[in-house]
């Protein structure tokens, strides 16, 4: 009998990766924990070995795990693609998507080409903003949807995960900025959730600190650390290699990356496909 790869079984290990919790993938797929296990069990068969090592906190791929998420990511894509090309030039609208600055060239590089490649007659506009601003203007209907990041305990009930994320301290290689006191940082501007949590998380630690940069910029903030001026943090995907992950620092908790819409782009088709498409292709 052929053996044959299920898109419905790659899409759900590609889930699991994603976020890194069976719990957390079941949720984004919309099924039970129960049938998310029996989809990967189904998939290692094909697969012949096990793809993932899986323990209460979180799930690693194997070496052979690995190497089925690298050849199947593009056949993912391309299923997807030959969908929208069979529908793509019925659909018509206009999205709103806002999202911070941090995630703004990942998501206008690898999503948005081929979403509009698919759809051509949506016509898209992005807003970049500090996550608790993007949800207020969702909130004022400014914006029909938005990549936001929230605290993991106060994530949305009507939020859709994207991925789950550790923040973590930073500095300069081989300096010792981080032995400073008071602890010199650079955040972004106000309003902002990881500047929220550096913020709660020093003053807990009663650790004293002082601010050489506020910044909406990303790429400003990197390179404030990059340079030996300050500690930041920053998603752990994101660490480059100029910088080094500091331990001993006071605690910061998980967030979430998610996906959210305006009350009245529930219903909008344009809005439903790009919400798959970032579920689908969303990465730090």
């Amino acid at each position: 009998m052929t053996t044959t790869l299920s898109i419905e079984l790659l899409r759900t290990f590609h889930a699991v990766v994603r976020t890194g919790k069976f719990s957390a993938a079941a949720k984004l797929l919309h099924k039970s924990p129960a049938a998310v296990s029996i989809h990967i069990q189904r998939l290692e068969v094909v697969a012949g070995g096990q793809l993932l090592q899986r323990d209460n906190q979180s799930v690693m791929l194997t070496a052979l795990g690995k190497k089925l998420l690298r050849s199947t990511a593009e056949l993912l894509r391309s299923h997807d693609q030959i969908l929208a090309d069979l529908h793509g030039a019925n659909l018509t609208g206009r999205i709103i998507l806002g999202m911070p600055d941090e995630y703004a060239a990942q998501v206008i590089r690898e999503i948005l080409p081929p979403f509009s490649a698919a759809w051509p007659n949506v016509v898209m506009e992005l807003k970049m903003g500090p996550s608790n601003e993007l949800e207020e203007w969702i909130d004022r209907g400014k914006l029909d949807a938005a990549v936001v990041v929230q605290p993991k305990e106060k994530t949305s009930p009507n939020a859709q995960l994207l991925m789950s994320t550790a923040p973590v301290w930073v500095g300069p290689l081989n300096n010792t900025v981080a032995l400073e006191t008071p602890l010199p940082l650079a955040v972004y501007a106000a309003p902002c959730i990881y500047r929220k949590a550096i913020t709660a998380s020093l003053k807990a630690s009663g650790r004293r600190s002082r601010i050489v940069l506020e910044s909406h910029s990303s790429k400003a903030v990197q390179a404030c650390v990059e340079a030996g001026l300050a500690v930041s943090l920053m998603d752990r995907g994101k660490v480059s290699g100029h910088m080094v992950i500091l331990e001993n620092m006071p605690t910061i908790p998980d967030h979430n990356i998610v996906f959210i819409r305006s009350a009245q782009s529930y219903g909008d088709e344009a809005v439903d496909l790009l919400s798959k498409a970032l579920h689908q292709s969303f990465r730090l």
